[in-house]
């Protein structure tokens, strides 16, 4: 267990944090997600950090998993749409995580994200007393250096980065991206169709501007190699027939 005192920038409200490891059998909450969206957005997230070998085991990338801290003796658990952290200590196998407290099973969180629903799920909270809201959770209490809020329906992406111990509104770059360099990626919004759902997306790209593409676009990028490898074998093919050479006769390299 570890312990800090945490300002709270409220005048005479201070905090008493401490970091403990919840028991195996702590009561989490089982409250289901409050779309069909949300699942699709985190997986998405996921998918492409996970076919360039972003995700190692000593990395962290979540949904829908509680972060604890025990703040003036009460135990808090919020439960992110999304979360990045860069080290964790590793678990015995089969074990599986239930919860994640930051400083004692590996670093704090690097990014958080929540996505917006038509419920009002608290994102911009910044109540300072408990049960505490999330915006207030993450910059006081976790002290989260990016907070990720996404609208997806309408298409709305804000990054809020830590500067002196407060959240700060970060601009986009030309491209309408966002520098996570903790991850060495851009975040950025794109419009598109991805299994069930057409809509706005959070994407990755790489630091040269390279779009990290899922499974299904990689796969189609191969489509379209081979397609375009046999077009141009044809062309040859059709070539060497208009020139009086037939193709099949042609020596091999081992002849």
């Amino acid at each position: 267990m570890t312990f800090a005192q945490v300002q709270s920038g409220v005048p005479h409200l201070t905090y008493q944090v401490s970091w403990e490891k919840l028991p195996e059998d702590y009561p989490l909450s089982d409250e289901p997600v409050e779309n069909t969206s949300q699942p699709l957005l985190a997986a998405a997230l996921r998918e492409s950090l996970e076919l360039i070998g972003f995700l190692t085991p000593e990395r962290l990338v979540a949904s829908n998993l509680g972060i604890c801290a025990t703040v003036n003796g009460k135990t808090i658990v919020k439960a992110p749409d999304w979360f990045y952290v860069p080290r964790v200590l590793l678990l015995d196998s089969p074990r599986t995580r239930r919860s994640y407290t930051p400083r004692v099973e590996g670093d704090i969180l690097a990014v958080v994200m929540e996505f917006l629903s038509e419920t009002d799920g608290g994102e911009y909270s910044a109540r300072p007393f408990y049960p505490y809201g999330k915006l207030w959770f993450y910059e006081r209490i976790l002290q989260v250096p990016i907070y990720v809020i996404f609208e997806p329906e309408g298409g709305t992406l804000e990054i809020r980065q830590l500067l002196e111990g407060a959240y700060r509104v970060q601009q986009p770059d030309e491209n309408g991206r966002y520098w996570i360099a903790s991850m060495n990626l851009y975040l950025g919004m794109w419009y598109g169709t991805k299994a069930e759902r057409t809509g706005y997306w959070l994407r990755w790209w790489d630091e040269n501007g390279n779009l990290l593409l899922w499974g299904t676009e990689q796969l189609e990028q191969e489509r379209q190699r081979a397609e375009q490898e046999r077009q141009r074998a044809n062309r040859l093919e059709s070539y060497l027939r208009s020139q009086g050479i037939n193709p099949d006769e042609l020596p091999s390299n081992n002849s």
